[in-house]
C-alpha cells in the first residue's frame, strides 16, 4: 500500500459488490473514503430549453445514493455526500481528509471528461495523485478484439467478433473488512431531498404497473424476481415488446444507469440461471442487449461529441423543424395519436418507457413532425430514470438515420405497429382513460371513428382528445 486514505470518488458506479474502483482504493491504501458530490449542473437547465435532470430521474439517484450510505454505514464506513463542482469539490476534501489518492471510474462522454481532466489537474497542482479504472461494460475495454479508433460501425460484426475473441471477466471481489477514514466532524454528511435539489416532492411518486426504487438493494430484489422466482428471463425474447405489467422486460436498466447493478453481475447470474434452469434464445438476448449497451458507450468514445450534433456520426446535412408548439404537444402526449400519446404519458408520469414505445414516438417524432431529434433526446435525458448519455443519443441518431444503421429508412407505421402490440388497446386504455369508453382497436382509431360512434360511445375529439398532429393516411394497416 502506498498511500494512508484513498478518497474514492463515486460516479455512475453506485454499488459496494464488484466495483473495481473501491476495490483498487483498498489496495492502494490503508483506509479508503467514498464520496458522492451532487454537482448543481445536473439539476438545472439543460439544452433546447429543457430540465437536465427530471424529477423522476433525481428521485430514483436520492434512493440510490441513500441504499449504498445504508450499505456502507452497515460496513462501519461513511459515504459522504458534496455539493458543488466536483472539480473542485473533490480535491478540496482530499487535502482536507490528507488523502493521497483519489481513485474514480472513467465516463467516455465530453462533460464528464472535461470534469475529470479538470479534477485530475486541481489534485496534482496540490500532490495529489488520481487513478481512474474502466469497468461500465461487459467487456472490458483491454480485452477487444480491436482498438477503439478501429471499433466496427455497424453493431452485427462488432457483437461477432467480441464473442468470438473477447471474453466477460470475472466479478471483482474484496477482501473484507474493509478499512474506512475516519471522517472529521466539521464535514456536514446531509444527502439533500428533492425539495432542497428544487424540485415539487409532490412529484416524486411514480404512477406505472412497477415502482422502480433505486439502489442495489432493489435491483438485486428485481433480478431475483426475474430470474429465479417467475423465471420470466426464459421467456425474455417472446415478451421483450410488451407495453403493460411488470415482467415484460427485464427492467435492469435504471439500475444500470447509476451502476447500482453491473453488466457483469446480470451476466455471471445469467449464465448461473442457464446452468441451473435453461438455456434458450431468451437468456442468450438479454446478453445480446448488453453487447448492445456496450457498442453505444464504445462508440461515444470513439466519436466523441458528434453524437451530439444533428449531422450525427455519419455528418448527413438536413434541415429538421424547430417548432415549440408542435414538439411541446409530442412531449406531453397531445398529439392526437393515441399509441404515441400513451408511451409519452408513461414517460411522463413514471420516468419509464418500453423499448418498443421510445423506437415509436423516436420515429414519430422524426420522421412524421420533422422535428430536430436532438430535442427529443434532450427530453428523454430530462425524463428516463434509466438515462445513459451513450445508449440515449445513440439510439436516437439509430433512429434519425445519422447513426450505426446500416438502413436509411427506420419508419414505423403507428398503426400496424399499434395493431401488432396493442390490438384491443388495453395499453390505450391504461395511459388515456379519456379514450377507455371505446372499445378494442378503435382506442387506436378516435380520428376514424363516425361522429354517431363516438356520441354513443361518449367521446368528443377536441373537447375530450386532440385531433391528429398529422394525417394517419399514410398508415395503412
Amino acid at each position: 500500500m502506498r498511500y494512508e486514505k484513498a478518497l474514492v470518488w463515486l460516479r455512475n458506479d453506485l454499488r459496494w459488490e464488484d466495483n473495481l474502483t473501491i476495490k483498487k482504493a483498498t489496495e492502494l491504501a490503508k483506509t479508503i473514503l467514498p464520496v458522492y458530490c451532487l454537482d448543481p449542473r445536473q439539476f438545472g437547465p439543460g439544452d433546447f430549453g429543457l430540465q437536465k435532470t427530471g424529477v423522476h430521474r433525481a428521485r430514483f439517484l436520492l434512493e440510490t445514493l441513500r441504499d449504498l450510505q445504508e450499505q456502507i454505514a452497515a460496513k462501519g464506513g461513511k459515504l459522504l455526500f458534496l455539493r458543488g463542482h466536483p472539480e473542485k469539490e473533490i480535491p478540496a476534501l482530499a487535502r482536507e481528509i490528507g488523502a493521497g489518492v483519489i481513485c474514480f471510474s472513467q465516463e467516455v462522454t465530453g462533460e464528464e471528461i472535461q470534469v475529470e481532466e479538470a479534477l485530475e489537474k486541481e489534485a496534482w497542482q496540490h500532490g495529489i495523485a488520481t487513478e481512474s479504472y474502466w469497468q461500465a461494460t461487459l467487456f472490458h475495454i483491454d480485452d477487444l478484439p480491436f482498438p477503439v479508433n478501429q471499433l466496427p460501425e455497424v453493431f452485427t460484426r462488432f457483437r461477432k467478433e467480441c464473442e468470438k475473441m473477447a471474453s466477460v471477466r470475472p466479478l471483482e471481489t474484496m477482501t473484507e473488512p474493509v478499512r474506512f477514514a475516519i471522517v472529521p466532524e466539521t464535514i456536514s454528511n446531509k444527502l439533500p431531498d428533492l425539495q432542497e435539489l428544487g424540485y415539487d416532492q409532490a412529484a416524486q411518486e411514480p404512477a406505472g404497473d412497477m415502482p422502480f426504487k433505486g439502489g442495489s438493494s432493489a435491483a438485486w430484489k428485481r433480478l431475483n424476481h426475474y430470474f429465479w422466482k417467475t423465471a420470466a428471463l426464459a421467456d425474455y425474447k417472446n415478451t421483450r415488446n410488451g407495453l403493460l405489467g411488470a415482467d415484460y422486460s427485464s427492467k435492469f436498466s435504471p439500475w444500470l444507469a447509476l451502476g447500482a447493478l453491473s453488466p457483469r453481475q446480470i451476466y455471471w447470474e445469467i449464465r448461473r440461471f442457464e446452468s441451473e434452469k435453461t438455456k434458450n434464445q431468451s437468456t442468450y438476448w438479454l446478453i445480446f442487449e448488453l453487447i448492445w449497451r456496450d457498442f453505444f458507450r464504445l462508440m461515444a468514445k470513439k466519436h466523441g461529441n458528434r453524437i451530439f450534433q444533428l449531422a450525427g456520426i455519419q455528418d448527413k446535412s438536413g434541415y429538421r423543424k424547430e417548432d415549440r408548439e408542435v414538439f411541446s404537444k409530442w412531449s406531453a402526449g397531445k398529439t392526437g395519436i393515441p399509441f404515441i400519446d400513451a408511451n409519452m404519458r408513461e414517460l411522463n408520469q413514471t420516468g419509464f418507457m418500453s423499448n418498443r414505445g421510445r423506437q415509436l414516438v423516436a420515429s414519430f417524432l422524426v420522421n412524421d413532425l420533422e422535428i430536430d431529434w436532438r430535442w427529443g433526446a434532450a427530453y428523454f435525458e430530462q425524463q428516463l430514470i434509466d438515462y445513459d448519455p451513450c445508449s440515449n443519443w445513440g439510439n436516437w441518431m439509430y433512429i434519425a438515420g445519422v447513426g450505426n444503421d446500416p438502413r436509411s429508412d427506420r419508419y414505423f407505421n403507428i398503426l400496424l405497429q399499434a395493431k401488432k402490440y396493442d390490438p384491443q388497446g388495453e395499453y390505450i386504455a391504461r395511459w388515456i382513460p379519456e379514450l377507455a369508453k371505446l372499445t378494442g382497436f378503435d382506442r387506436h382509431i378516435p380520428f376514424q371513428l363516425s361522429s354517431k360512434t363516438l356520441k354513443k360511445r361518449g367521446v368528443k375529439l377536441e373537447n375530450d382528445y386532440p385531433v391528429p398532429l398529422v394525417s394517419p393516411e399514410n398508415w395503412s394497416i
